[in-house]
């Protein structure tokens, strides 16, 4: 074989000759239906508040937030991310508010998934919104995050946004094992 000079160093034609191998090495495409675009919601009717550190986003009412998710739709946006903004009042050591069926993040999703049935929502596993210590655990008399306790509660807030009509629960906490204790209650749960 004659290969006039050093040029080209790379032979890439080797990497189109196949389908699979093609689609494995073109550019990456990015579009809207490759979003998910992050909501906060807060308790009450027809309020938005701005978030300072996050122009363009806001924490708003489920009234309000039925209209972003309609533009996501709009958009080609396919889902959500729900992050609950909770009332200081609803706030305990024991995160019970965060398994409350009618809580803030359960009455979302169903409202949600009543209006829009093909929008996507996941929703954020995590106690740092409903303790009143602001730890994302439950924690002991002197201040130790208790990993398994912790864990049993994170499995009822998966379970009631599961069963409100969330299609992904994402733990976002730090629990160690708490992946695989949810998936296991999940899979239960059917």
């Amino acid at each position: 074989m004659h290969v006039l000079g050093r040029f080209p160093s790379r032979r890439p034609r080797r990497m189109r000759r196949d389908a699979f191998s093609r689609r494995l090495m073109r550019e990456h495409t990015l579009s809207t239906a490759d979003l998910i675009y992050p909501v906060f919601v807060i308790a009450g009717k027809n309020r938005t508040e701005d978030i300072p550190s996050m122009p363009g986003i806001f924490r708003q009412t489920v009234d309000q937030l039925c209209h972003q998710a309609e533009a996501c739709l709009h958009a080609g946006i396919p889902a959500i991310a729900l992050f609950p903004v909770v009332d200081s009042a609803l706030k305990s050591p024991d995160a019970a508010e965060a398994f409350n069926e009618d809580g803030l993040a359960p009455r979302t999703i169903r409202a949600l998934k009543q209006r829009f049935p093909e929008l996507g929502i996941i929703t954020d596993v995590a106690l740092d919104p409903y303790t009143s210590h602001g730890q994302d655990g439950l924690i002991d008399d002197r201040g130790y995050v208790l990993n398994d306790e912790t864990i049993a509660v994170l499995i009822q807030q998966a379970l009631t946004h599961a069963d409100a009509g969330a299609d992904v629960v994402a733990p976002s906490d730090m629990m160690d094992g708490r992946i695989a204790a949810i998936r296991d209650a999940l899979d239960q749960h059917r």
